[in-house]
């Protein structure tokens, strides 16, 4: 062979080697998603872990609009991306202070309504809630059959709410026919620190006669149909999802004046697991 045909021979040898190395090492540096633990017994159903680029129009609508919501608040709820986006991986519900729209305050309000809705199972999400007195986020459910005017007939599970006057209190609450609004069946979770420094996991285990709320992996409270006594026990068909920032309202409360916009509900994945044989 001669030295021409040899060196070319040995560039290709080399050549071919490094898009081999390069190769087999590309594969053992590609990363691997990690399996989503279920609790015992359970298995994932579906989840948004909020991981692409932009929030996942399969999972998620929006209700729009003003009117105080029922509860007085003050927000105007939009599907702009300035009070709702997917950034770094987390869903961003930013309440804004402006006017738009004859109201002065801006936020989004999520919902799986039509699109993932669930009966029974471990419904969980790992959330940061804002800080300051009058914001209201919340995680919770309504039931699928709701329209508008059915309330609470349809029934409403509360995941979890948070008030920032009350800065170390979550709460969790069930309505139905009989035991709505104010008169809801739940229970306050306080803890010895301020909720919204951190992040932290909301959750419950619903079954056909009994509802569990935790937080941070802790049952803190129990409702079972035998607790709904004569009244109509509403949770026995699909419910959907919503997540949302208020601003005031009945349970909000005062606007603080030293309550800091833009204030955002930081939410880093939300999960349904079911049993395993269902």
């Amino acid at each position: 062979m001669n030295p021409t045909k040899r060196s070319l021979r040995l560039l290709w040898l080399a050549a071919a080697l490094a898009v081999f190395l390069a190769a087999c090492g590309g594969a053992a540096l590609a990363p691997k998603a990690t399996p989503i633990p279920a609790p015992p017994g359970m298995k994932l159903v579906w989840h948004d872990e909020f991981d692409g680029a932009a929030i996942d129009k399969a999972n998620w609508t929006y209700d729009l609009g003003a009117g105080g919501w029922g509860n007085g608040e003050a927000q105007f709820y939009t599907n702009r991306p300035e009070n709702a986006r997917v950034e770094k991986g987390l869903l961003i519900i930013e309440a804004r202070q402006e006017k738009y729209e004859g109201s002065y305050y801006t936020s989004a309000r999520l919902k799986t309504q039509r699109l993932r809705e669930f009966q029974y199972g471990r419904i969980e999400a790992r959330l940061k809630v804002p800080a300051g007195a009058g914001l209201w986020p919340a995680f919770w459910m309504l039931g699928a059959d709701f329209n508008g005017s059915n309330w609470p007939d349809c029934g409403e599970i509360d995941i979890m709410e948070y008030v920032g006057r009350e800065p170390d209190l979550i709460m969790g609450t069930a309505h139905g026919p009989g035991y709505s609004g104010a008169l809801g069946l739940g229970k306050w979770n306080r803890q010895k620190y301020n909720i919204a420094d951190d992040f932290h996991t909301y959750a419950i285990e619903w079954q056909a006669d009994q509802i569990k709320w935790f937080y941070d992996g802790a049952e803190y409270f129990t409702l079972t149909r035998a607790d709904v006594g004569d009244r109509q026990w509403v949770f026995d068909h699909p419910f959907f999802i919503i997540l949302n920032l208020a601003i005031g309202g009945t349970l909000g409360g005062v606007i603080g004046l030293d309550t800091v916009f833009p204030a955002q509900l930081q939410v880093d994945y939300v999960r349904v697991f079911q049993p395993a044989g269902s």
